[in-house]
């Protein structure tokens, strides 16, 4: 009985997996556009960008995700997407955000000076930014990064809300069709195993960057 559970609750964090690394992939570029967007001198852009931020961060995620996937259908009579597809671009647009507002505290907290210092040398801002601004802010953005990258695993959980088989629905089955409750409990295993293996990465990557004193 064990092995069968844990072979179908595999099948679930399948699709938990593909949610995750597909969000962290295409969010974490997106959410440095998002930030510089947020930087921009420009008015009108950055005021955008900062509404769209605030309207996605002050919403919650099943929310979001429900908008996307029946949206469409509801609203211009236009085809619904794939589950699947519908999650990811949730979950992509929800956590570019976040990392925006991560990214930008970070590279706000540069002092001035280093900018400034890179530029008397001869170095373009591209140059500046890439080769001496880049890795103190990466430094900096680690301990709140890691924390949404793990909160992440866990939301993954919320594709349910759209009957994607991800591990929790699969040990809700459980409950439903044999009345089974310890299934369910059980994926907290697979979770803590997942961000267990997470944190010892982020742990490894501070202690990589340790010679930054920041």
């Amino acid at each position: 009985m064990l092995m069968s559970v844990t072979t179908r609750l595999l099948e679930g964090m399948a699709l938990n997996c593909i949610l995750f690394f597909g969000t962290l992939f295409a969010a974490l570029p997106l959410g440095l556009v998002v930030s510089f967007g947020s930087m921009s001198r420009l008015a009108p852009l950055r005021w955008l960008t900062r509404a769209f931020v605030w309207v996605i961060r002050s919403t919650p995620l099943l929310l979001q995700i429900i908008i996307i996937f029946y949206g469409p259908g509801l609203l211009w009579d236009g085809d619904a997407l794939p589950r699947m597809q519908a999650a990811l671009v949730a979950f992509i647009i929800n956590y570019a955000a976040y990392f925006s507002e991560i990214y930008r505290g970070g590279i706000q907290a540069i002092p001035r000076g280093q900018y400034e210092a890179g530029q008397v040398l001869g170095m373009t801002k591209s140059q500046v930014f890439f080769k001496i601004i880049l890795l103190q802010v990466v430094k900096r953005i680690l301990p709140p990064m890691s924390n949404e990258v793990i909160t992440l695993v866990k939301d993954t959980s919320l594709a349910r809300v759209i009957a994607i088989q991800e591990i929790i629905m699969v040990g809700q089955e459980y409950i439903a069709s044999r009345s089974l409750i310890w299934p369910l409990f059980y994926t907290g295993v697979f979770f803590l195993v997942f961000c267990g293996v997470l944190q010892l990465l982020f742990d490894y990557l501070e202690r990589k960057l340790s010679y930054f004193r920041v």
